[in-house]
């Protein structure tokens, strides 16, 4: 049996603890993710885990040869793109993003790439929240933030500039809103991950800070999105959502001349000394790409 696809597949099921989500997420049945552990095994001559019908888990053995296992993965993965860097890229990507960024930016993207190289295959995980990239598997995290995660790699590949929206309907029935302080007295949508109570404008070198009061909260920037087109209220929204509803008279710019703070986009993964060919060329297809689209 190929001892490289062993290899991956030795390593997945030690992280994850289940041949059946092995099996689902290497894209093969349940007794082949057995042969290859048992080939494993027996190339190594050693059992590598404990198997029970509730509990799977490393051997010593299993545990003293993974790190091993894994730096020789990643070597013969530099040895071919070295030998054939002109080869088509192929393999599987696992991506987490955010639900909001994934369907209206990440997945146009990530199929133009697809296009270009029909080798690869994308599974795409939507979590807001902190992922375990080794425990879960995870080749790459898009992530939004003022500062990435300093145990991972980040590369900058666009800003997230926002914006504060309401739909129409809910201003004209309002008082009006002609400077920070007037947010006070609306309702305001609370996105719990950023500036829930308080939302921080500026324009030049004048900052304010207000404090908004919010009926309704979620963790959730298009759930919100949804709740400002159905009139229920101010929502500070990223742009790459809510220009589209702007410019369709959707939605409308509440305080148009004021600025709300930036954050950068990332591509956020565990080590570069790991980093496949196909991961390292989709990091630099998606910084191009969203230069040139975007929103």
């Amino acid at each position: 049996m190929d001892r490289l696809t062993a290899a991956k597949v030795f390593i997945d099921v030690a992280y994850s603890r289940s041949f059946t989500a092995t099996a689902e997420r290497l894209e093969m049945s349940r007794p082949m993710v057995t042969r290859y552990i048992e080939a494993m095994e027996n190339w190594l001559h050693a059992r590598l885990l404990h198997r029970t019908t509730r509990k799977i888990s490393l051997t010593t053995a299993g545990e003293s040869c993974l790190k091993d296992v894994e730096a020789w993965l990643a070597q013969a993965d530099n040895l071919t793109a070295l030998v054939a860097p002109g080869e088509e890229l192929s393999g599987s990507v696992r991506i987490v993003t955010s639900m909001s960024f994934g369907f209206s930016q990440l997945i146009p993207a990530v199929t133009a790439f697809m296009k270009l190289h029909s080798k690869v295959n994308i599974d795409i995980d939507v979590q807001d929240s902190v992922t375990d990239f080794v425990e879960q598997r995870v080749d790459l995290a898009i992530r939004i933030a003022s500062e990435p995660d300093p145990a991972l790699i980040g590369k900058p590949i666009a800003i997230c500039d926002s914006v504060l929206v309401a739909s129409p309907e809910y201003l004209q029935d309002k008082p009006g809103i002609e400077k920070p302080e007037d947010l006070s007295v609306h309702d305001c949508l609370g996105y719990k991950n950023f500036e829930r109570n308080v939302w921080h404008l500026s324009q030049q070198e004048q900052f304010e800070s207000v404090n908004i009061h919010c009926r309704l909260s979620a963790n959730e920037a298009s759930t919100l999105l949804h709740a400002a087109i159905l009139h229920a209220g101010i929502s500070m929204q990223p742009c790459y959502l809510a220009n589209r509803y702007i410019k369709e008279g959707v939605l409308s710019a509440v305080l148009p001349d004021w600025k709300v703070n930036d954050l950068k986009i990332y591509a956020l993964y565990p080590s570069r000394k790991h980093l496949s060919p196909t991961v390292r060329a989709l990091i630099d297809y998606l910084d191009a790409y969203f230069r040139q689209y975007p929103w």
